[in-house]
């Protein structure tokens, strides 16, 4: 069974993602990926050097963020053709993954993707995991995690597609807004459900 596991930026996806490790399931993690991708000698990074020379490498020839960061976030176009180099090989090391765990015969496997109702990766997965919390305890949250002024906090929230939006999409949704163990209880249920289907092949 593949599952895609998302949510709001500071709804406590991560959280969720590690009680869902803790049961047995492969986590394949979007971010982490994302920084694997672009590592020196990987052919996105070649890409990315090719297109935005060699100002943006770091003395160990690593991608400086800083740079890179500050030009894509002025250029729409720049943004553009970065997301063109690091998606495609994100995605393509996301189902190479999927297909080792499938061949190891993992009941579960978790494809944690922050942004995957805003990238349109629904395809990747059978069912989607939707990680929520109030709009309210996620702002608080946010500021309190990052140290965002309560503007920042929102214009970050602002960028996304909003939790009640995703929660509306979800064919699961695990509620974070009360406390840990309560929290777990849903992921032991969740993971319970997910198995039995997967069983039957539902």
């Amino acid at each position: 069974m593949v599952i895609g596991l998302t949510g709001g930026i500071a709804c406590g996806k991560s959280t969720v993602s590690r009680m869902l490790a803790e049961r047995g399931a492969r986590i394949i993690d979007a971010d982490i990926i994302a920084r694997e991708v672009v590592r020196p000698g990987e052919e996105a990074w070649s890409l990315i050097v090719e297109r935005f020379g060699r100002d943006i490498l770091l003395a160990n020839e690593e991608l400086d963020r800083v740079k890179l960061g500050a030009i894509v976030f002025a250029d729409e176009q720049a943004r553009l053709d970065l997301n063109a180099i690091v998606h495609p090989a994100v995605r393509a090391r996301m189902r190479q993954l999927m297909k080792e765990a499938r061949e190891e015969s993992i009941a579960l496997i978790v494809m944690d993707i922050p942004l995957l109702y805003e990238s349109k990766l629904e395809y990747m997965v059978e069912k989607v995991v939707v990680v929520y919390c109030t709009a309210e305890q996620q702002l608080k949250r946010l500021m309190e995690r990052n140290g965002y002024d309560e503007e920042e906090a929102m214009r970050r929230i602002a960028s996304q597609m909003s939790i009640e939006e995703k929660k509306s999409r979800a064919d699961y949704v695990i509620d974070n807004s009360g406390t840990f163990t309560e929290t777990e209880e849903q992921v032991d249920e969740l993971v319970g459900k997910l198995l039995d289907k997967g069983r039957r092949g539902a």
